[in-house]
């Protein structure tokens, strides 16, 4: 179980970065700064669980 976590932490890191990207693009700074803030949260959770 512990590894479908990371697993997901990271996998929901990586979408949230390719959103994070769209939404940049698309010209939405305030929704693209919340997703950011989501994503590295996620990674970070996902680094966190390897340690």
């Amino acid at each position: 179980m512990d590894v479908l976590l990371t697993y997901g932490c990271f996998l929901l890191a990586g979408l949230g970065a390719g959103g994070t990207w769209s939404a940049w693009r698309a010209g939405s700074q305030l929704f693209a700064g919340v997703l950011l803030a989501l994503t590295l949260l996620a990674a970070i959770a996902g680094i966190l669980r390897l340690l």
